[in-house]
């Protein structure tokens, strides 16, 4: 009898230790399928049957072959009653794993696809919802939780509870002492510094969602400031899963509401808009975000060895839009060989389309940039409560958006100090407007920057018709655009004639001049040529500090059609000499061609904002490169400020229309705006000048007003006139704003209505 209970011993050790084996392989087979045939069979059995509770089922094993290891010889059967209570639970777990995470309708085809529970929680979960419904299924699923949980402890539930209780109460004992000591010591301990993770693991950082984030330190334009540190009570760590660490910010590092953008003046009445008018941003969740970027690690390293590229992922960063891959090549390969593999690796990751970042500016690694599922949307809000934006000393800050680890991307335009924007229709450009607007209005007053606005688009910007920071009203006819431009090279011109009278080379010297007192006096200085004496407007006043000046141009391209060679000129003049007289130019266009975006205006304006487009043609005309043709739109930009090396990519910021009307509305209750009378007063030119007469004027501004077309050969016909005077007069109109400017072969076109021309040859 002793003899039999040893052999029977000795099986059951042989059969826990086989078992105990095969869960080691089967939990291998999990983490690395590509190990084998065998362990890539294993791990889609194991996933079609279990889903994702199949890394359980190697626990299973391990437990059933401890229980058989350590029998002493007791019978099979009671050895099984021992394994049901765990089998049970290992059931009740997949049920709930379906439950939580996959929607009612689809219980059985996620079962197939070997999501949520695989086939054994999909069959219970349809099988328990068809006979109990939902609040019966959960009812039998906690029954049999009990029941297993009994099963397995094999002692009763009296038993159990206060066993649970004891415990729970000594370790609340324990607990409680250490933090008495902890807290009660004279010296406290210093905090350990967080262990980096090996190079060879690959680390998700995931910041699409709405949180604060740290600042990016390659952003050239966002001033240096201290990180931010979250606090370790406020991290969750998540469950590691094939080497890859993830840690989510679960907590608010700050209040929002508390914030105000920029302290208020101590001596100016006007109130800086609250960030409560902008929506609070919601944060997205998602329950798939580990398995999809687990996935996609392995799919990339997959594809890029079947091409000869032995590559290994050492970074994923996860960002609102796109999530890019950080691979580092082994030696002896090319980079342009990982490049051309972008069709290829879109293919395998089933994505619209990749882009390769090679190399990644400041590391040794080549970036994969892959869209992701779910788009996480940026509102302005969460980028104007950080401190990088509310300690930026400059008026003119703007938030833009946010790159692909998540950090705020934000850009001072004084140091730009002009930017052009091109986009297809339907990519953002507006929205980054409005966004970049709105960034300037939250940090200054109307005394501080100013506005200059042209919409030919006529219904995207003229929202802001009304509000204090205007210069003038939205400019919304093409027409007059160009005589908004040649005021404001007029208004430059000025500013520097004032310069050089107080002896100052740029704005912030001549304004630090006149606040210490030390402003020049005397007669206001004319701009030489250009006709134009300073009438008595405070803001231009000797003495008076000068505001900052924006100049938004929505659309370019309607401009370059109406007076090419005027809007050019002007925008040029702008862009080489306006930055030092504080005026900086933002210009717009859907059609970034060279007609359009000529070599003149892409020299004199070095910082641009390339939303997607339709070709790579068109890519190289804004950026000087390919990649934004790759874009996804609804803001996805590619920024590429003066002095970087690369363009960064960046999700724009969203601003709703609500929130703009909000903000006009609380702008227009503090005050009405103040408009420039030298713009109003057609461009400033003073109409009494001797060379701006001539006794035919009002005949022949008459004449082309009927015709409805301005030419030299017209004046000629009609007037009798010959061509040195109709000349003369063509001058005269064109200075006084009356007719466009030249167009080659094309007639000018008439700017004056038969109702202004009443107006304004009336007395003659």
């Amino acid at each position: 009898m002793v003899v039999k209970q040893a052999k029977d011993q000795i099986k059951f050790e042989i059969a826990g230790i086989a078992l105990f084996s095969l869960a080691v392989l089967g939990l291998l087979s999990l983490l690395n399928p590509s190990a084998g045939v065998i362990s890539w069979a294993v791990e889609r059995l194991l996933r079609g049957v279990a889903g994702e509770g199949r890394f359980l089922f190697p626990v299973l094993l391990a437990l059933w072959s401890w229980r058989l290891a350590r029998g002493h010889g007791r019978g099979r059967a009671r050895a099984g009653r021992r394994f049901g209570g765990p089998a049970l639970l290992f059931l009740v777990a997949l049920a709930l794993l379906h439950l939580a995470f996959i929607p009612a309708p689809y219980t059985l085809n996620a079962g197939w696809a070997g999501e949520g529970g695989g086939l054994l929680g999909a069959g219970c979960v349809f099988l328990l919802q068809g006979s109990f419904g939902p609040v019966g299924t959960y009812v039998v699923l906690a029954t049999l939780t009990l029941v297993g949980v009994l099963l397995s402890a094999n002692a009763p539930l009296g038993a159990l509870c206060r066993q649970l209780a004891a415990g729970t109460a000594g370790f609340y004992a324990a607990w409680r002492q250490r933090l008495e000591g902890f807290l009660f010591t004279e010296t406290e301990e210093e905090m350990p510094e967080p262990v980096s993770p090996p190079p060879a693991m690959p680390v998700i950082i995931d910041r699409g969602g709405a949180g604060c984030a740290e600042p990016d330190p390659a952003a050239a334009d966002a001033p240096p400031v201290a990180p931010v540190s979250v606090p370790a009570a406020h991290l969750r760590e998540g469950k590691p899963k094939n080497g890859l660490r993830i840690v989510f910010p679960t907590g608010r590092q700050r209040e929002p509401d508390r914030f105000t953008v920029v302290p208020p003046l101590p001596e100016s009445a006007w109130h800086l808009p609250p960030l409560t008018i902008l929506a609070r941003p919601s944060r997205p969740k998602s329950a798939r975000v580990t398995k999809d970027i687990t996935e996609n690690v392995r799919v990339l390293e997959e594809t890029l060895e079947s091409f000869g590229v032995r590559a290994k992922v050492t970074q994923v960063s996860r960002g609102p839009t796109i999530t890019r891959y950080e691979i580092q090549p082994p030696p002896g390969i090319k980079v342009s060989r990982i490049v051309g593999l972008a069709d290829d690796i879109a293919l395998a990751m089933a994505a619209p389309d990749v882009r390769i970042e090679a190399p990644i500016p400041g590391k040794a690694a080549v970036g994969i940039e892959v869209p992701n599922r779910e788009i996480a949307m940026v509102h302005l809000r969460e980028l104007l409560e950080t401190p990088e934006f509310m300690e930026a000393p400059s008026r003119l800050t703007v938030a833009l958006g946010k790159d692909i680890a998540g950090n705020p991307v934000l850009a001072d335009l004084a140091r730009m100090p002009h930017l052009l924007i091109a986009g297809a229709t339907g990519s953002g450009k507006s929205v980054c407007l409005n966004t970049l607007i709105a960034s300037i209005l939250f940090k200054a007053s109307p005394d501080q920057v100013k506005f200059l606005i042209i919409d030919p688009k006529m219904v995207e910007l003229a929202t802001y018709n009304g509000i204090p920071h205007l210069t003038a009203p939205v400019v919304t006819d093409p027409k007059q655009a160009a005589t908004s431009l040649r005021w404001a090279v007029r208004e430059m011109e000025r500013r520097y004639a004032l310069f050089a009278a107080a002896g100052v080379r740029d704005i912030t010297r001549y304004n630090r001049s006149v606040a210490s007192g030390g402003g020049v006096s005397g007669q206001p200085v004319s701009a030489a040529g250009t006709h134009w004496h300073a009438p008595a407007a405070p803001a231009a006043d000797e003495g008076v500090e000068l505001p900052l000046m924006v100049i938004i141009i929505d659309e370019l391209a309607d401009l370059m059609m109406v007076a090419p060679a005027d809007v050019e000129d002007a925008v040029c003049r702008l862009a080489q000499m306006a930055r030092a007289a504080g005026m900086h130019l933002v210009v717009a266009t859907q059609r970034p061609s060279v007609d359009v975006i000529t070599g003149l205006i892409k020299a004199n304006i070095p910082s641009r904002i390339s939303f997607a487009v339709s070709s790579q043609i068109d890519s190289r005309t804004i950026l000087d490169m390919a990649g934004a043709e790759k874009l996804l739109g609804k803001g996805d930009m590619l920024f590429y400020p003066v002095g970087a090396p690369k363009p960064v990519r960046v999700q724009g910021a969203f601003l709703s229309d609500r929130e703009v009307e909000e903000l006009v509305a609380f702008l227009k209750q503090q005050g009405e705006p103040r408009y420039e009378q030298r713009f109003t007063g057609e461009g400033g030119r003073e109409e009494g000048s001797p060379e701006l007469e001539d006794e035919l004027l009002p005949q022949a501004v008459q004449i082309f007003i009927e015709s409805g077309h301005a030419s030299i050969s017209l004046l000629q016909r009609r007037l009798h006139v010959g061509y040195a005077r109709a000349a003369r007069l063509i001058d005269i109109m064109e200075r006084k704003g009356i007719v466009g400017g030249y167009e080659g072969s094309k007639p000018r076109a008439v700017l004056m209505t038969l109702d202004q021309y009443e107006h304004a040859f009336r007395k003659r």
